[in-house]
């Protein structure tokens, strides 16, 4: 996508903020940028902490003459305020959304196999106990709420299995590799019967709480349910509920409602849960990751081809 005329400006300082991160500054010098301090003659901010809004208001106070901001994960939630006040700004942001897909995928795939195979009892055993209780992905019929690259990654690494997914996404258009693709206000509807549900979706006013008692009651007997996407996307009271019910089979979260998850909270105990600690992107490439966007969006700020993880400021990600 390319940005509004007269959008991108000229060869102008870029201020990485608020830490000078080495691999990120390294970024903006490879793709032709000119580093330099915050202040009044900055144009471009690359934003290396992953929250801080008002720190990022307080800066743009302090280079009002930017014009690019880049932010620096997949979901912008923890901006949402800053994002909201920058209708009309003129000004483009973009985000690491994409950035970090594979990743995810991949952890939602271990997730997804460690439940539908009873590994979180089984982790957990003390001593020699035989059951049938596990179940297969091969065929089984999959859910991914989202679109976005996690949701494209993941297809394809369900590919192998037979799996017949679904997709449910805000706006309309086919997803490549889905055998079907709803909707959101079809979400109930796709559930139904299903065997396994991926949230890889982002925050919004329009997914917070999407996945509701009545999500949950109506996946098939066992189904398990995995969040890599927000934790408040899923109501954590009916989740507890379905998994202390025995409806559900299992629940894998990367995320959690609240997060950081405390000590004592009851989904630390909940039948078949498993908990990563927001962790589905944590590898040792993730810095790479990023500066590679951050490389190819200077490269788009100086002129040259299109930015890559734009930000829809009405949408909110």
């Amino acid at each position: 996508m390319t940005a509004a005329s007269g959008a991108r400006p000229a060869l102008e300082p870029i201020a990485v903020v608020p830490e000078a991160e080495a691999g990120l500054v390294a970024a903006v010098e490879r793709a032709g940028g000119t580093v330099a301090p915050l202040d009044e003659r900055t144009r471009g901010i690359v934003w290396s902490a992953s929250a801080g809004g008002a720190d990022l208001v307080d800066a743009l106070r302090r280079a009002p003459g930017t014009r690019w901001v880049q932010l620096p994960w997949a979901g912008v939630d923890g901006f949402a305020d800053v994002l909201a006040a920058a209708h009309g700004d003129g000004r483009v942001w973009t985000s690491g959304k994409g950035v970090y897909a594979q990743p995810v995928a991949e952890h939602a795939l271990a997730l997804t196999l460690a439940l539908l195979r009873r590994l979180p009892r089984r982790a957990r055993a003390d001593e020699w106990r035989r059951d049938h209780s596990s179940r297969s992905l091969f065929g089984a019929r999959v859910v991914v709420l989202g679109a976005g690259g996690i949701a494209e990654s993941l297809l394809r690494l369900l590919a192998p299995f037979g799996a017949r997914v679904a997709v449910v996404r805000r706006g309309g258009g086919a997803v490549e590799g889905a055998e079907r693709t709803v909707t959101t206000g079809r979400l109930l509807e796709v559930v139904t019967g299903a065997d396994v549900l991926i949230v890889a979706a982002a925050l919004t006013e329009e997914t917070r709480g999407l996945v509701d008692a009545g999500v949950l009651a109506a996946l098939a007997p066992g189904a398990v349910v995995v969040n890599v996407g927000r934790g408040p996307i899923v109501s954590t009271d009916a989740l507890l509920a379905a998994l202390d019910s025995g409806h559900l089979g299992g629940a894998g979260l990367d995320v959690t409602d609240p997060e950081p998850l405390p000590a004592g909270h009851a989904l630390w105990s909940a039948p078949d849960c498993l908990i990563t600690p927001h962790v589905a992107d944590a590898l040792a490439t993730t810095p790479a990751l990023l500066a590679e966007r951050v490389e190819h969006n200077v490269r788009a700020f100086l002129g040259e081809g299109d930015y890559a993880g734009l930000i829809d400021l009405e949408a909110g990600y």
